[in-house]
């Protein structure tokens, strides 16, 4: 295993830690800590022991990178993707990106064109429209956010900097590193995840909202590409 494996793996382990003791402060905080609550009867199993193994059953395999850069091609940070038991483990490290949440995807194609023209609609043209639309995998009709292709939310610091880590089992290195590739992307927006109350809306989400989550323009790209 090179050093960087290494140390995404020791990330990754860190960050499961994290995770954990959170949800088990979360569940604290829910269920109550009185005589009467579940975890006073035994009946809530400690998280941290379970995803302590999900981290250490493997040490991850590096296989593919992603370097964001801006539409004037200003670099942004870059996105790892390692095998782990199960699925594939994704680290995405950016940078000088306005603070707040921002969408965080993966596209079909491996294209990061700044000015380029939407393969589904031949007279739309703008920053990274050359990467097409969500990475969908095995199911087509897949909507927001059921698509392979999306991540959780990345939030950026007042710094700039940002920083997730995250599992997924919709996405593997054939889907990542197909014929035609694929690309991240961070969108200018936060991702709704297609949650959209029916007091807000009664018909429920619109087309936009189940193709993208609503995440506005597209600020940064990479393309993914194989380790080696």
């Amino acid at each position: 295993m090179t050093p960087r494996t290494t140390t995404s793996a020791r990330r990754f382990r860190r960050s499961s830690t994290f995770v954990a003791l959170s949800a088990a402060a979360l569940l604290a905080a829910s269920c109550g800590t009185g005589e009467d609550s579940p975890a006073a009867q035994g009946e809530v199993t400690p998280q941290s022991d379970t995803t302590t193994e999900v981290a250490d059953s493997g040490e991850g395999e590096q296989f593919a990178v992603a370097d964001l850069v801006t539409p004037e091609g200003e670099p942004r940070g870059t996105v790892e993707f390692a095998e782990v038991d199960g699925g594939t483990m994704v680290t995405a490290k950016a940078m000088d990106l306005p603070p707040g949440f921002h969408g965080l995807h993966i596209h079909t194609t491996g294209l990061c064109e700044p000015d380029s023209e939407n393969p589904s609609d031949p007279g739309e043209r703008g920053a990274f429209l050359s990467a097409g639309g969500h990475l969908k995998g095995d199911d087509d009709e897949a909507v927001h956010p059921n698509h392979a292709g999306d991540l959780p939310t990345l939030y950026v610091a007042d710094d700039g900097t940002g920083e997730i880590v995250t599992f997924t089992d919709r996405l593997d290195r054939d889907q990542l590193l197909d014929d035609d590739g694929s690309a991240v992307m961070i969108h200018e927006k936060s991702d709704n995840l297609a949650n959209i109350p029916e007091r807000y809306a009664p018909d429920g989400p619109d087309e936009d909202t189940h193709m993208a989550g609503d995440g506005g323009s597209r600020i940064a790209c990479g393309v993914v590409t194989e380790n080696g």
